[in-house]
């Protein structure tokens, strides 16, 4: 008896934090005006990039929604850049908007791997 109590405790506790209680919002450009200072992760395809991320004036680049052209964000960013990083890639950054532009957080940038996602040619042995 015991154990189920605790065990349903421990399912409950799991569910809440899944659910409700962990993590930050996932959001697009388009929606992202909808939590300005607010920590999020932002998602999006670099539509251009200049600067440098290890100068004082960071990386900045422009991020529109994945499937959508409308939505965009210009992007801050200081820290490690991921080789895979280029125009037309979708990124996923830490930060939060700020007066326009999305800040973010030093070292968050990475990228999807879109030959993960496809599905494998016909007569590939992969």
């Amino acid at each position: 008896m015991i154990a189920l109590s605790v065990a349903a405790a421990l399912a409950v506790f799991i569910l809440y934090t899944s659910i409700a209680g962990a993590g930050t919002p996932q959001v697009l450009p388009s929606k992202l005006h909808q939590y300005a200072g607010k920590p999020v992760t932002l998602v999006g395809t670099v539509v251009s990039s200049r600067g440098d991320a290890h100068s004082n004036s960071g990386m900045q680049f422009v991020l529109r929604d994945p499937q959508d052209a409308h939505g965009r964000v210009m992007v801050v960013y200081h820290g490690t850049v991921p080789d895979p990083y280029k125009v037309g890639r979708v990124v996923v950054v830490n930060g939060k908007l700020s007066d326009g532009r999305f800040l973010a957080q030093s070292g968050s940038l990475s990228t999807k791997c879109p030959s993960k996602y496809t599905p494998a040619k016909p007569g590939s042995n992969t």
